[in-house]
């Protein structure tokens, strides 16, 4: 029998990942992909957050069917019926190591070199600290799903739990607890039930989906429309050129800023390989707009986004609502949260608590320095190589330094240093240009920082998940160029490779998918979209303030009865 039908149980899979294997399921197949993990082009989380888990619908949606192909190379089994997903190692899941060795030997795929191998780990979940689990909900036998710290949790990893409970004893929990109740009860009542025949129904009903989008030639691309950007850009880019030698320096930097406003949406196209729909040439389409033109690292924002696509709005995992100190959008950060992405503790210190109580009035005035944040973290993967060094994305690196060579030649040099002669010339030049971009940084936030942030467990299905946490911006057709496909991120979410220009068609087919499985379809105005997201930071600003009051007064209930 070829290897690659041979039978895994549950508990195989749940064996060999104790073991440090990294092992997806999809299509009903086994995927042992340890060596493929530093190679990836998206980055090594994406994939560290599908371990043990049915990745069927996240590599589906983000991947070309060459890529999918490929994959077919790492297949070593296959699995019987639904799969009944883990809580990832990355996410605090723990697994059991097989008590039958033999078992294990006989099942499990040969150990590789160690140039390809990632190393055994000891520990059944890796090198994180305790974390809570997400236990499977069966649906109908649960009456009440309850929040809970797990006791002996650190903080700095601490993550919600459903756990199967009939009772919540509101009295014994903290106001965090409390809130985060709340918040999981909400979701569960507006939401389809967690039920495996509800979840496969709608998995159902987004396959089918997106083979009528496919029918309708939704996935090819307008190659006209790209003709108009380009001439758009174009026009933006002169525009600065003949003000900065005219010396209206400030002019000059506005329109430089709407060109790059401009171009991060074909980048963005690019990096999800929804204009050529072949990764290399939208590959090298994508650097040059990122980087040559930008100043923006691609490959940083593919390993980025690839991870905020598939654990969207998840506090402790999500790097596209990691804001700290400058923004939270959840009570859950007051506790320290450690960050799986950034691999770091994001620390609720005191700069943290004084500008969450006052986010809602910083948020518009912070967003317009976000390039500047952009620049770092572009220099941070590549100067650390944060990418992959070997396999088909190995060039990348080389490619996008030489394009940040480039960019701060003409620049930095060529524009402001060369052709504004004073030096307030070139703040004014600088601070303009950057400052300009900012409603592309509002657009970006708009999306999710408005939308739940509560994590169902490992039973939601990614379309629920994907409309749960994401909105979509309701505007006149002749402003989609002002939002570059943006203002549909929901419908990006569920099917990211649809050209944007198509976006706005595929937009009443998902309504109609939304009706049909009675999922909520978040859809707002750009100013009451806009509301709703300085409402949620004002709402999360005034529950730091009450946090704040409440450690005071157990700090004073302390003292009085150490007396």
């Amino acid at each position: 029998m070829d290897r690659k039908d041979t039978m895994y149980s549950r508990r195989q899979v749940e064996g060999m990942i104790a073991r440090g294997k990294t092992v997806i399921i999809v299509d009903g197949h086994v995927l042992h992909v340890d060596s493929w993990l530093k190679y990836h082009p998206g980055g090594d989380k994406a994939i560290m957050h599908m371990i043990g888990r049915d990745a069927t619908d996240e590599v589906n949606a983000l991947h070309s069917v060459k890529a999918r192909q490929r994959m077919n190379a790492f297949r070593i089994g296959r699995v019987e019926g639904p799969w009944k997903n883990f809580v990832p190692p990355i996410q605090g899941g723990s697994f059991r190591a097989e008590t039958d060795e033999k078992v294990i030997q006989d099942q499990a795929p040969p150990e590789e070199d160690d140039e390809d191998s990632v190393q055994d780990s000891e520990s059944s979940s890796g090198s994180l600290e305790p974390s809570p689990i997400f236990e499977p909900i069966s649906g109908a036998s649960v009456r009440r799903v309850v929040y809970r710290r797990q006791s002996g949790a650190s903080s700095n990893t601490s993550m919600s739990s459903l756990d199967q409970d009939d009772s919540f004893d509101i009295s014994k929990e903290s106001p965090q607890d409390v809130r985060t109740q709340q918040e999981l009860d909400r979701d569960l009542a507006k939401y389809p039930s967690l039920d495996a025949t509800t979840q496969t129904t709608i998995v159902s009903k987004y396959r089918l989906l997106n083979q009528r989008i496919k029918a309708e030639g939704l996935y090819d691309c307008n190659y006209r429309a790209y003709f108009v950007e380009c001439f758009r850009y174009l026009l933006f880019f002169s525009l600065s050129i003949i003000f900065l030698h005219a010396g209206w320096y400030g002019t000059s930097g506005l329109f430089l800023g709407i060109f790059w406003h401009q171009l991060v949406f074909t980048a963005h196209d690019a990096g999800h390989m929804g204009i050529t729909h072949d990764f290399t040439t939208d590959t090298v389409i994508g650097i040059i707009i990122a980087d040559f033109l930008g100043g923006l690292s691609l490959g940083w924002w593919k390993r980025n986004h690839n991870v905020h696509h598939i654990v969207t709005n998840s506090p402790e995992h999500d790097p596209d609502i990691e804001h700290m100190p400058m923004f939270a959008i959840s009570h859950r950060f007051f506790d320290s949260l450690r960050s799986t992405y950034y691999e770091r503790v994001m620390t609720y210190d005191p700069v943290a608590k004084f500008m969450v109580r006052y986010q809602h009035y910083l948020y518009y005035p912070i967003l317009t320095l976000g390039r500047f944040n952009l620049y770092r973290l572009s220099w941070e993967y590549l100067i650390l190589g944060l990418g992959p060094r070997k396999g088909p994305a190995w060039w990348h690196r080389w490619l996008e330094i030489a394009g940040q060579v480039f960019f701060w030649s003409w620049f930095g040099y060529g524009m402001v240093y060369r052709s504004i002669p004073t030096m307030w010339g070139r703040i004014a030049f600088v601070m303009i240009s950057h400052m300009v971009t900012a409603p592309l940084h509002v657009q970006i936030t708009l999306s999710h920082f408005a939308m739940s942030t509560a994590d169902l467990g490992v039973n939601e299905s990614f379309p629920q998940r994907m409309l749960r946490t994401t909105m979509d911006v309701d505007c006149p057709e002749w402003l989609d160029f002002v939002h570059g496909g943006l203002q549909f991120q929901a419908i990006h979410h569920l099917y990211p490779r649809i050209p944007r220009h198509n976006l706005r068609r595929t937009q009443k087919l998902v309504q109609e998918f939304c009706n049909e499985v009675s999922i909520p379809y978040a859809l707002y105005g750009f100013v009451d979209g806009n509301k709703e997201v300085i409402g949620r930071l004002g709402d999360v600003g005034r529950q730091a303030a009450v946090f704040a009051e409440c450690q005071k007064v157990a700090a004073a209930k302390v003292v009085l009865e150490g007396h």
